[in-house]
């Protein structure tokens, strides 16, 4: 090295001061973090270090602490991570960039997890065996006592056939109309899966799209919960299956375990119910109309099915169009020629169901009705029921049940002769329900004459009939609990005074008069011609005058009423959807389920129990949950449910129900009759039991359900609700309260001031000693009415003078509400389209 470059030699005690200062010139996080930094060392080979090269050595240990800060805690002498992650290399957001090494090592990680996961969830699993699911299980139904009602299903319904006695029309059939490719897959869909992985993630359950091994798998389970374990499993099973039997085997097994509707389940079993014959003597037109139910026995069974959407009229519509959509896919698909699918013009006949057989009288619809609850509370099946194992306790009480059936065939014999009088005694239908007060608990009921008669709809549950009078309760009761435009928002008192003059021209909440279709002022109808003039309502009430309540609607609004009519039980979708005047009279139609238990409000003092109709439920000998009683619900102020039953109280006792005075003990109640006497109805209650009677006419094995005047009907020119209803809700209260000590209804307290209608002789309110104890909201507008006494507004599920299927919600469970704010969802039902009028009075 030349001379010129070289340093003179500094002193050993200068080298170490120099280290000294670049050490402490280090930020202080090095210091603080206890770690021991190296200074300049005086040893070595070239200890005697002149100034400038001190300088140079603090320069490099002032960078080594730095790249040491930048490592933390994985510098030197730290443990080497078996994950890098985050990253110790990189500084800043980098450490959490993961490398190219992790993330292929968790992918390979993660796959071979999951394919091991599969491996032993399919070695798991066992292939399903048909022969141990040929035998169905009962389901028995007992009485309110515990004694065997009856138990259905059962015995062996199912025949397992080899593939070779199916025809290869129903292969055809089933193969074109559910899995195309199932000749050509590997037993699952994935898409489906996903689809359905996808529903519940949402909160949903799990949809369709399964292969026909999915659907043969999942046949073999006694549940259908809807759950990802059943169908993480059904999916093992099936990849299983797929791969390890004869696509023929798995066919067969799927045929053989299918449910086709009327308990039939297997191709053999269902071939015998709706042909008479074995399945391999089907047709090509029977198969695909077999094809078609198995889209769904309870939608596409043209027998009808559980539920509003099922009503045999719709269920066979579905499977006409369901069956001509089979054939058509199977030549779509190559399945059959177009000459073949063109002789099939006409819907196979059908032999008729034995399911009826052992279902006689009322039987058929107390079971109906209690499976409707179980459906509804829990989401049980058909299919589930019809695997049976089910003990399932009711509250029919056979007493009253018997009570019933005999009042009413009693005085169907004793009023009606049809051979004397065809033209108006035939097609009489009856319809009633029994209701306990205390507890909403549905002790008896009557639909008709029996499902082994071919009298499939269950009267006592049908929606579609109008209730006429016995509507106008639920308008006094709310003027009584919100009062009206003349009481400034204070409930009124049943002593207010409207005009009761027939053809009295109605005001809507402006004071303008209501237009009839001419555009002249509606005037409303009485039956009676009578000059009334201006009455109570108490009294227009016993006489079951029109007109005062057509104005009152109006005076109280219409969502008023409605809301009374809710938070009592009654179901929003069968109100009539007008807001005119003869919405007080009664053209919303109920079931006679619903207004039993509805009256069963007022007798239990504004306490509201939803109707239910099991009291337990047992699967396979283990208690299945959600079956206890309804909870009552305060459904308005007791005050106003004492005062409208002391106001009913006066209509059996000299008004339109005095027929009900035979019972001997306290009752009140309430008739109605509909225009062209379409309907009479008699709803009254004691203090213990609440019953609905409802009498109409229409030929159950018409295709299109119409109802028939009743005017002549057991030689009465006009017939009312408190002629025939009423006999038979007398006679049934007498034997079913036999035993019951007699008990009195409560003293009504004082309610409400007197709010007399526009232009009555006393029109200034005068407050009653004691004013309603509940304050009432403020009047706010109702609806805006129907200028005319014709329908305009809301199209109704129902056409004119239909009969509607109930809704599965009839004896849904629901807490009701007193304020009119608050919608409750309730299960849907139909409504009925009438013409304007209601009830013609009583």
């Amino acid at each position: 090295m030349s001379e010129h470059r070289r340093k003179p030699q500094q002193p050993q005690s200068g080298g170490r001061a120099a280290a000294r200062r670049a050490a402490q010139q280090r930020p202080s996080r090095g210091a603080g973090s206890g770690r021991d930094v190296p200074t300049a060392s005086p040893s070595g080979p070239y200890s005697p270090q002149p100034g400038h090269g001190s300088r140079a050595d603090a320069r490099r240990a002032a960078g080594r602490g730095s790249a040491g800060r930048g490592r933390g805690a994985e510098g030197a002498g730290s443990p080497k991570r078996f994950i890098n992650y985050p990253r110790g290399e990189k500084v800043g957001w980098k450490r959490f960039v993961p490398s190219w090494k992790l993330v292929g090592g968790t992918t390979l990680g993660f796959f071979a997890v999951m394919t091991a996961g599969a491996g032993i969830g399919i070695a798991m699993v066992n292939k399903p065996d048909v022969n141990k699911t040929a035998v169905a299980q009962n389901n028995v139904f007992y009485w309110s006592d515990d004694t065997q009602m009856v138990a259905t299903g059962g015995a062996v319904n199912r025949q397992i056939v080899p593939i070779d006695k199916i025809p290869l029309s129903m292969q055809n059939a089933v193969i074109a109309a559910e899995n195309e490719s199932f000749e050509s897959d590997k037993g699952v869909d994935p898409m489906g899966i996903a689809r359905a992985v996808w529903n519940m993630a949402k909160g949903g359950s799990t949809q369709g799209g399964s292969t026909i091994t999915q659907q043969y798998v999942k046949n073999q389970y006694l549940d259908s919960d809807q759950t990802l374990k059943r169908k993480v499993t059904e999916l093992f099973i099936s990849i299983k299956v797929g791969a390890s039997e004869e696509k023929n085997d798995i066919l067969a097994g799927y045929l053989n375990t299918a449910y086709y509707g009327r308990d039939a389940y297997g191709i053999q079993a269902a071939a015998r119910a709706y042909f008479g014959k074995d399945s391999h003597k089907l047709t090509p037109s029977e198969s695909a109309f077999l094809a078609s139910v198995l889209k769904g026995p309870n939608l596409y069974n043209p027998d009808g099915g559980i539920g509003a959407a099922a009503t045999p009229e719709a269920n066979r519509e579905r499977a006409e169009k369901r069956w001509a959509w089979v054939l058509d896919r199977e030549v779509e698909v190559g399945r059959m020629q177009q000459a073949e699918r063109a002789q099939y013009k006409e819907f196979p006949k059908l032999i008729e169901s034995a399911q009826a057989a052992g279902m006689s009288g009322q039987i058929g619809y107390l079971v109906e009705t209690a499976k409707l609850h179980m459906l509804k509370s829990k989401g049980i099946k058909v299919e589930d029921l019809a695997k049976g194992g089910y003990q399932i306790r009711t509250t029919f009480d056979k007493k009253r049940v018997d009570a019933l059936v005999k009042a009413v065939e009693g005085t169907r014999d004793g009023m009606l002769d049809e051979k004397a009088r065809p033209d108006t005694d035939t097609f009489v239908q009856f319809g009633a329900a029994s209701v306990d007060v205390k507890s909403g608990a549905l002790v008896a009921l009557y639909g008709g004459p029996g499902i082994d008669k071919k009298h499939f709809n269950n009267n006592a549950n049908t929606t579609g009939v109008q209730v006429g009078s016995t509507w106008k309760p639920f308008v006094l009761a709310a003027a009584m609990q919100y009062g009206t435009q003349n009481s400034d928002g204070e409930g009124i008192s049943a002593e207010s005074k409207y005009m009761a003059s027939d053809l009295t021209v109605i005001n809507n909440r402006s004071g303008e008069p209501l237009r009839d279709g001419a555009g002249k002022p509606f005037r409303q109808k009485n039956e009676s011609p009578t000059d009334y003039g201006y009455v109570t309502l108490n009294k227009a009430m016993e006489d079951s005058i029109n007109v005062p309540f057509a104005q009152l609607i109006f005076d109280v609004g219409h969502s008023k009423v409605k809301a009374v009519a809710e938070a009592t039980g009654i179901l929003p979708e069968s109100f009539d959807p007008n807001d005119n005047a003869s919405f007080a009279l009664g053209t919303s139609t109920p079931s006679a389920i619903r207004m039993a238990d509805s009256y069963a409000t007022f007798a239990a003092s504004g306490v509201h129990h939803d109707p239910y109709s099991v009291r337990s439920v047992k699967k396979d000998g283990k208690d299945v949950p959600g079956f206890e009683a309804p909870k009552g619900q305060r459904a308005m102020d007791n005050s106003i449910a004492d005062n409208i039953t002391k106001v009913l109280r006066n209509v059996v006792e000299k008004g339109t129900g005095t027929k009900a005075k035979k019972l001997g003990r306290p009752a009140a109640g309430k008739t109605g009759t509909t225009d062209k006497n379409m309907s009479a109805w008699f709803v009254g209650y004691t203090p213990e039991l609440s019953t609905s009677v409802a009498l109409f006419r229409s030929d159950p094995s018409a295709k299109k359900k119409e109802l028939i005047s009743m005017r002549g009907v057991a030689g009465i020119p006009s017939l009312h609700g408190g002629d025939i209803p009423a006999e038979i809700w007398t006679k049934y209260m007498k034997e079913a309260l036999k035993g019951v000590p007699e008990s009195e209804f409560p003293k009504p307290d004082e309610l409400g001031v007197v709010a007399d209608a526009s232009g009555a002789p006393s029109p200034t309110p005068s407050p009653s000693p004691s004013p309603s104890s509940s304050p009432s909201p403020s009047n706010s507008p109702s609806p805006s009415p129907s200028p005319s006494p014709s329908r305009s507004g809301g199209k109704p599920t129902c056409k004119p003078w239909a009969i509607c299927e109930p809704s599965p919600s009839a004896s849904s469970s629901r807490s009701p509400s007193p304020s009119p704010s608050k919608t409750r969802d309730r299960p849907s039902g139909g409504t009925g389209d009438f013409p304007i009028g209601g009830s013609t009075g009583d």
